[in-house]
């Protein structure tokens, strides 16, 4: 486990000095590289808002709940509804909605957030310029500030996104080295061959897969990263792993992809393009947008000129489709890895999803305490 867990790691730490498409990219491969290895999982557990049912008790102020599912799934409208009926806040799990600024694009719908007059807060939205890099490290700090604070005041904390590397990695406990850049020994590196980079990242530890060295940057991160852990064998920050109940939205494939095409095309009416060019009007450089990928990627080359609108419209429609299928590989292979998702159809009525979340989590109870017995 700790090996696999080390490569998942790996991949995030060496993905964050490139230009990424898409933190889900780098779940994909992460998730490939945890099935190779069978790992063996750490056990995981208003008039439109339905009514609690009885047995869920206590348990539901304590324990916390998790929301996940593709884009364009429902997870927000979800949340905020399930929040409103548990007291509840929500902590997001989106890499891109940290950003301030990037509101359209990302979905933030801070609309939702409000029910019935009753706000609803929310945690790890805004919380960053855009340009500044946030890595997995910052997401899991971050993410135990906001349950504890939540936990403090008796309140549900109710984690929601797709991001499944962020959602993994707070359940399962990652222990993560907070690596900083090493300057002195990228430029020592930088005039060797990929080969030859090989064989020096082969001298800490042995490779277990093609991806630590597929290309030059990413096998001297993984250098970098391997060369300051023996040099700091107590910088690794502990977090422990999270029995959450989980939720998952199962979204049919054309269904998804209607919604996806109309959200896109009703982004674009409202606005996304002016807000990119205001984002770009700040001071931001191009290349940092494109780095957040999808949208932020194919409109900013629009604006500086690289696509025609058309090219912009319907590579970012492909680009979102296939984000979409890769969450879903990672989300599956979640499963695969010993996480028990409760499945609840996208397509119902919200009251009948709220009924159908309450009852897996009064069903989590029961089973929480038979096995107390």
């Amino acid at each position: 486990m700790v090996a696999v867990i080390g490569q998942i790691l790996l991949l995030f730490f060496s993905h964050q000095w490139e230009v990424d498409e898409e933190v889900v990219d780098l779940e994909a491969e992460a998730a490939g590289a945890a099935e190779e290895q069978a790992v063996s999982a750490a056990e995981v557990e208003d008039d439109s808002a339905a009514e609690v049912p009885g047995g869920v008790g206590n348990m539901e102020k304590k324990k916390l709940i998790t929301i996940l599912g593709p884009t364009a799934s429902g997870k927000t409208t979800l949340a905020t509804q399930l929040a409103y009926t548990l007291d509840g806040e929500v902590i997001s799990a989106d890499s891109r909605q940290i950003y301030q600024q990037m509101d359209i694009g990302t979905g933030k719908d801070l609309s939702e957030y409000t029910i019935k007059g009753n706000f609803i807060p929310y945690h790890l939205i805004n919380i960053r310029q855009p340009g500044e890099k946030y890595t997995l490290f910052d997401y899991q700090h971050d993410f135990h500030s906001a349950q504890n604070n939540i936990l403090s005041r008796n309140k549900t904390p109710i984690l929601c996104g797709g991001t499944g590397l962020y959602i993994e990695s707070v359940l399962k406990g990652y222990n993560l080295p907070d690596v900083p850049a090493n300057p002195k020994l990228r430029t020592e590196l930088e005039g060797k061959s990929l080969e030859e980079l090989a064989n020096i990242l082969q001298s800490y530890r042995p490779l277990h897969n093609t991806t630590d060295t597929d290309s030059k940057k990413r096998a001297i991160r993984a250098i970098e990263i391997e060369k300051y852990k023996l040099e700091q064998e107590n910088s690794t920050t502990l977090f422990p792993p999270i029995k959450s109940i989980i939720l998952g939205l199962d979204i049919d494939r054309e269904l998804r992809r209607k919604k996806i095409t109309a959200r896109l095309h009703a982004r674009l009416q409202e606005g996304m393009i002016g807000e990119i060019e205001k984002i770009l009007d700040s001071g931001v450089p191009p290349e940092e947008l494109i780095y957040y990928g999808l949208e932020y990627k194919f409109v900013t080359l629009h604006v500086i000129g690289s696509l025609s609108y058309e090219e912009m419209s319907r590579q970012l429609e492909i680009a979102i489709h296939q984000f979409a299928k890769r969450q879903m590989t990672w989300f599956r292979g979640m499963e695969r890895r010993g996480f028990v998702i409760h499945w609840i159809d996208a397509s119902l009525p919200v009251e009948q999803k709220l009924q159908l979340a309450h009852s897996f989590i009064a069903k989590e109870e029961r089973i929480k305490n038979k096995s107390e017995e």
